[in-house]
C-alpha cells in the first residue's frame, strides 16, 4: 500500500474552456506529428510533439506543470538513470495506482519534452521530471515541485552553457525566490556549486555522494577563493572548504560508504543495482533521498531500483550485424572520466561527434585521462575520429580510425562479445535507433 504521503493526491485548478481548447487543439496536432515521425522511422517522436504543441500553444508548459506533485531531477551528469530510479520507487510504493505516475522517461528534459509527456497524462497527478539545466528555474517558479534533486555541475556543450556558474545563480535566484513556496531540495554536499545554489532552498537534504570528480570545482563561487580539500581517511572522502567565505561542505544526511549507502538513522543498506558504475551508486543514494521526501521507505525503494537495467538505453547490449555491443553514454569529461573505468573489452570502441547535442566544443578530450586505456587497442569513431586520435595519440594508446560508426563496429566482429562502446549524445542516439532502442 501507499505511504499516507505518496497517497496524497494533488488538486489542480481547472483551466477556462478557450484555454482547455487551444491546450486540447495543440495536443492533437502533436500527437499527429509524433505518429508521422513514428512511421517515417525519426524517432519516437516525443520531442516533435512537444514542440508542435508549445508552438501552437505556448502556455502549455506552464499549465502542464501546475496542479501536480512533481519531484523533478537536474544537474550536468546522470539526469536520466536519476529519474528512472526516483520513478522505479514510486512505482513500487504505488503498487496498483501506479498509473498516478508520469514520467519523461524518453530523456526529453526541455520545456517542450516536459511539455510532450505531461499532455499524454493528464490525469496523472504525480510526475517525476528530469529537467535541463536551464528550465529548472521556469519549473520551479511555474510547477512549484515538491522535490527538486540537483546532482552535480560539470562543463557540458560550452558553446550553448557557457560558464556552469551562471546556471548555479539561476538555480539560487529560482530558490530564492520560491521561498517558504519552494520545494525540498536534495543536493549533492560533494558539489560547492550545487551547495552555493542549495542554500538557498527552504530545507535541504544533504547527500554526500563520494564523487572523484572536482576538475570543475576549484574556485569559490561565493566569493572565488581557491577551495581547499581534506585528505579522505577511514573510507570517508575528504571534504571541501573555503578559506575566504562561509560556504564549506555541509555534514549529510545520506552518504555513499564504499559500495553501500548510509541513511540518516545510520544504517548502510546495500542498492545492488542492475546498472554499473560508482556514479550510479550515487545517483542512487540522491534517488533513495528523494523517495523517501515522498513517502517511499528505503528498503521499497531499493526494490523498486533494481528493476532499472538500461534507462533509455544506457548500458543496453545491442545487436548491429554480427555484432554485440554495450553501450554508454558520456557527453563530457566528468562523464567519461566516471564512464572510462567500465571498459572491460579489448578492442573497445570511442565515438565522438560535436553537432549542437553533443556540444561543437571538444577541447574537453583533453581533460579527459585516456592514459589510463594504454595497452588496449581503441577504435576511435565518429566525425570527430580525428581529433580523438590526436589525443589518444598523445596519451600512448594504440588506436586505429574508421570515422562510419557501423563500419567502426563491424571491424571488431568476433573480436569481443558484447564489444564495450562509449559514445556522445548523437552517435549514441544513432546506435539506439540502428538497434530498435528508440
Amino acid at each position: 500500500m501507499p505511504s499516507e504521503l505518496l497517497n496524497r493526491q494533488a488538486t489542480p485548478s481547472p483551466l477556462p474552456l478557450a484555454r482547455r481548447l487551444r491546450l486540447r487543439v495543440a495536443t492533437v496536432a502533436g500527437d499527429a506529428a509524433a505518429l508521422a515521425s513514428r512511421l517515417l522511422g525519426k524517432g519516437s517522436g516525443a520531442s516533435i510533439r512537444g514542440q508542435v504543441l508549445t508552438r501552437l500553444d505556448p502556455a502549455a508548459f506552464r499549465e502542464l506543470v501546475q496542479g501536480r506533485r512533481i519531484v523533478a531531477v537536474s544537474g550536468t551528469n546522470g539526469k536520466t538513470t536519476s529519474t528512472h530510479l526516483v520513478a522505479a520507487a514510486l512505482r513500487e510504493a504505488l503498487g496498483r495506482d501506479a498509473h498516478r505516475l508520469v514520467h519523461n522517461a524518453d530523456g526529453a528534459n526541455l520545456h517542450y519534452g516536459i511539455a510532450s509527456a505531461l499532455a499524454k497524462a493528464r490525469k496523472s497527478d504525480l510526475a517525476v521530471l528530469e529537467t535541463d539545466e536551464r528550465v529548472v528555474a521556469d519549473l520551479v517558479a511555474h510547477g512549484r515541485p515538491e522535490v527538486l534533486v540537483l546532482l552535480n555541475f560539470s562543463r557540458d556543450q560550452l558553446d550553448r552553457n557557457f560558464e556552469i556558474k551562471f546556471l548555479g545563480r539561476d538555480w539560487r535566484t529560482a530558490l530564492e525566490r520560491a521561498g517558504a513556496d519552494g520545494p525540498v531540495v536534495i543536493a549533492n554536499a560533494n558539489d560547492p556549486l550545487v551547495t552555493w545554489a542549495a542554500e538557498k532552498a527552504r530545507r535541504v537534504v544533504w547527500v554526500d555522494t563520494a564523487s572523484q570528480w572536482s576538475a570543475d570545482a576549484a574556485l569559490c563561487p561565493n566569493c572565488g577563493s581557491l577551495l581547499t580539500r581534506t585528505e579522505p581517511h577511514d573510507g570517508v572522502p575528504g571534504a571541501w572548504d573555503c578559506p575566504g567565505c562561509e560556504l564549506t561542505q555541509h555534514p549529510a544526511d545520506y552518504a555513499v560508504r564504499g559500495t553501500s549507502i548510509q541513511l540518516p538513522d545510520g544504517r548502510l543498506v546495500d542498492p545492488h543495482l542492475n546498472v554499473p558504475g560508482a556514479f550510479n551508486l550515487s545517483n542512487a543514494a540522491m534517488a533513495l533521498a528523494a523517495a523517501a521526501e515522498m513517502g517511499v521507505d528505503a528498503d521499497t525503494a531499493l526494490i523498486g531500483f533494481r528493476t532499472v537495467k538500461a534507462p533509455a538505453g544506457r548500458f543496453s547490449v545491442a545487436t548491429f550485424g554480427d555484432v554485440r555491443a554495450r553501450l554508454i553514454l558520456s557527453k563530457n569529461p566528468a562523464g567519461w572520466a566516471e564512464s572510462l573505468p567500465l571498459l572491460t573489452t579489448d578492442p573497445c570502441v570511442l565515438m565522438i561527434d560535436s553537432v549542437a547535442a553533443d556540444g561543437k566544443d571538444v577541447s574537453w578530450l583533453w581533460d579527459v585521462d585516456f592514459e589510463q586505456l594504454r595497452g588496449r587497442h581503441v577504435i576511435a569513431s565518429g566525425p570527430r575520429a580525428y581529433d580523438l586520435a590526436v589525443r589518444l595519440t598523445y596519451a600512448e594508446v594504440e588506436h586505429e580510425v574508421v570515422v562510419d560508426i557501423f563500419e567502426a563496429l563491424a571491424r571488431v566482429a568476433g573480436q569481443a562479445d558484447p564489444v564495450d562502446v562509449i559514445a556522445t549524445y548523437t552517435p549514441f542516439q544513432k546506435l539506439l535507433k540502428k538497434a530498435g532502442l528508440r
